[in-house]
This record gives structure tokens, sequence and C-alpha cells, in this order.
């Protein structure tokens, strides 16, 4: 399958793979939600500015359309045209409601686009599928040749070393990039199944994380990366974590005596230290990750200033953890001739906990490292609560009641009323429902 998708994705970007009208496919469009997008977009937003992978991709563009929102649509396909844009649609079942709306909402757009072209060489030109459901695929109108699948058992938010991530992040980058990145993630698969316990990354950082969690009392950690690049990255270990772990049961059926599960945030440094580390440093105890990287992607460093725009980053990299460990006393305080009506303001605890990895640098291969290291962190946590990570039963009682909403809210549209008269909706839920359908969408 991996050398399918690299040869299909060499095909487009070296022009043998054209359009319906025969313009080469220079901006693909990624479809999919959940573990479908926040993963490649995360590893596609780590290697834009990377210098070996931005010339790789020069003059290629990729978007990410995961919301069923159409201002998200309108993003993702503004200014592109659609006689050079090849979709894919993500989706294991081929089933998924948001991502099968915004896909057959692509198929019109790129239908209506292109002009000279017949319906069906159009979706065979610029669309593709990553799917386990090739029955679903070709009933959509997808050539069995344009579908790349994966193993239904493979979990959306573990995915991105699969298809999933492999097909857009080829056609933007190539496969030479991507390998890098495969190859990273492999050796952390390795370390961890091999390395022993006391140095084994991900089950020291599950160790950590389960001592404040479980036994401190701590039930949030904030991922705060100090490389723009990992932007994304704290959205998506959020999704790894918490769709992973946000468990009430033991793998017995037993209710847990013990909450599992982290609550996941994180910003990019600094732009977090303006945002919440108010509330780090002075009010609630939040363990910390903090990411570094030794060498910028972009190096920058002004004439008049005395040290470089990373180094700047860095400084605060190191300062953070420091401050949050040592505090300020308001003895401290009082020897620098603070007023005594502001030392209760100005002291800090102090002796709260933080994590710091500092990486050489944030290539491809230290990209797919850095995603193992936490996917297997969480699988580390998992086992040590007795749980299951693997399955993700909380989010489908939310999809079935959206699916009453949704035919109740199509009867309503088709009968002209604004009144609910079908399924068995709360009181307040079924109040808003009309208010909704009184406005005409």
């Amino acid at each position: 399958m991996l050398d399918r998708i690299f040869a299909f994705a060499e095909n487009v970007r070296t022009g043998k793979h054209l359009g319906a009208t025969g313009k080469q496919l220079k901006n693909v469009v990624s479809i999919g939600i959940g573990g479908s997008y926040l993963g490649p977009e995360f590893v596609h937003e780590a290697l834009r500015f990377h210098p070996e992978a931005y010339a790789q991709a020069r003059g290629r563009s990729l978007r990410f359309l995961a919301n069923v929102d159409p201002v998200d649509v309108a993003r993702a396909l503004d200014g592109l045209d659609p006689a050079e844009t090849l979709v894919v649609i993500v989706s294991k079942t081929f089933t998924t409601a948001e991502t099968m709306l915004n896909a057959r909402t692509a198929r019109e757009w790129l239908q209506k686009g292109i002009s000279g072209a017949s319906k069906e060489a159009v979706v065979s030109h610029h669309m593709v599928a990553v799917s386990a459901a090739i029955d679903k695929t070709k009933a959509f109108g997808i050539d069995e040749k344009n579908v790349f699948g994966f193993w239904d058992w493979v979990g959306g938010r573990y995915s991105v070393c699969s298809s999933v991530g492999v097909v857009p992040l080829a056609l933007q980058y190539g496969p030479r990039i991507v390998e890098d990145f495969l190859t990273g993630a492999r050796e952390m698969d390795e370390h961890f199944f091999t390395a022993p316990l006391p140095s084994n990354l991900p089950v020291l950082l599950a160790l950590v994380s389960v001592w404040n969690h479980s036994f401190l009392g701590y039930t949030t950690r904030a991922i705060l990366p100090y490389s723009q690049a990992l932007l994304r990255f704290p959205a998506h270990i959020q999704q790894v974590s918490m769709e992973s772990n946000g468990k009430r049961v033991g793998l017995d059926g037993s209710t847990l005596e013990f909450e599992a599960g982290e609550i996941i945030f994180g910003e990019p440094g600094t732009n977090g230290q303006h945002s919440f580390y108010q509330l780090i440093h002075q009010g609630r105890v939040i363990p910390c990750d903090f990411i570094g990287v030794c060498k910028s992607q972009h190096p920058i460093k002004n004439d008049a200033d005395a040290v470089s725009n990373h180094d700047e980053l860095m400084s605060n990299f190191f300062a953070q953890p420091d401050a949050l460990a040592k505090g300020k006393t308001a003895e401290d305080l009082k020897k620098e001739n603070v007023p005594a009506d502001l030392i209760s303001h100005k002291t800090f605890p102090g002796d709260r906990p933080s994590v710091s990895i500092l990486m050489p640098e944030m290539d491809a291969k230290r990209i797919g490292q850095l995603l193992a290291l936490y996917e297997n962190q969480v699988a580390a946590q998992g086992f040590i609560w007795g749980i299951n990570s693997f399955d993700q039963w909380g989010v489908e009682l939310g999809k079935v009641l959206a699916t009453q909403v949704r035919n109740e809210i199509s009867a309503a549209r088709d009968g002209n009323r604004t009144k609910v008269t079908g399924g068995d909706f709360c009181p307040s839920t079924k109040a808003l429902m009309e208010k909704f359908l009184q406005t005409k969408s």
C-alpha cells in the first residue's frame, strides 16, 4: 500500500496524473474529521517551513476540511482552481456524516467548476479516497485504483502513519520526506517495545502523568511546544489522550475506583505565556510538558539585537519550568523591597511539576519520534490504569442523537413547520430546536 501511495503521489507531483482538462494538480484538499485530519494537519504544519520539506512542497498547497460548518468549506476552497485541485476523502467507513457531506459538497464544487469534462471524468481525475470500505467508495464514484486502504482496526487517532496521513503528506512533500517521518515513528515504537522500563521514554512519561493525575489529583496537563511548527500538536495529542483514556470503567467492565484520563490543552510558547500561564503559576496546579528545539527551522538574527529570535524563544523555554519549580517566596520579595501590600500578590508557590523535552531539531524524523512518544505514552497510561485505550464508545451516543435531530429538522423543513413533533428530546433542547427552525437556513 505504501508503494502504491508513493507511486500515485509521484505521478501527481510530476504531472503524469493530470486533471480532467489536462492541468497539473497543484492543490490538495484533504477531507476528514477527528483522527482523519488532526494528526496529518499537525505533521503538515510541523514540516511546512523545514527547509528540505519546504523545497519539496514549492508550488503546491495542502489544505484540510474537517468541520461540517459551511464556513470551513469556504476557507478550504477559497481561491483554488477546481481544474488544479485534487480532493482526498479520508473516512475508514465512508459513512462519517460530516466527512461525507463535505465530500459531496466538494464533488459538486469540482463538477460545476470544471467545464468540458463529464461528471464521471471529474471524479476519476480529481477525487481519491482513503478508506477501508471499497464498496462505498465505488458507490460514490471513485475508481478502485484511486482508493488507498488501511486495516479497519486502526483507530483514527492512531492513523497518522497509515494511508490517512501518508496520502496527503506524500502528495505535498514527496515520498522521501514521508519515509523519514515514518522511520522516526518506527524507531520510537521499537524503543517503547524493547527498552528497559527505567530508561523507556514513553513509560517514564506515563508514570509521571499517572503520578500527577491519579495520586496527586492534578487532573489537567498542558502541552507547551516552544516551536511554532508544533502549533497543532497539542490539539492532536488532546484527541489521542482524551478519546483513548477518557474512561470510567476498566477492561472487565467494572467502575474504576479512581479517575483515569487527563484534560489536555496547550498552545505554542510564547503565545501561551500571554494567555493562561497566570493560572499555571499562581492559580491551580497544572503539570506541564515543555517541548523545545535546539535548532530553528527558520533562523533569524537582527543586527541590533543581542540574541537571535530563536534564542529569545528558548530563553523562555528554560525560564518557565524553572520559575514553576522554584517559585518566589515572601522573603525573596522583602529583600527586593517590594511594598508590603503587594507581597502576597507577587508570591509564587513554586514546586509545580513539569517535564521538559529538548529535541535537536524539528525535521521529519524527529516529528515522527515525537508523535510516537506521545502515542505510546497514552497506551502505557492505559495499561497502568487497566482501561482499554483503543475503543471510543463515548463518542457514539452523540452521533445517534444527532441522527434523530437531523431527521426531525429535515421533516420540519419539508413540512414547513417550526414545531418539533418527533424524537424524545429534553425540553430545553426541543425549545432551542424550535427557535432554530423559525429561521430559514
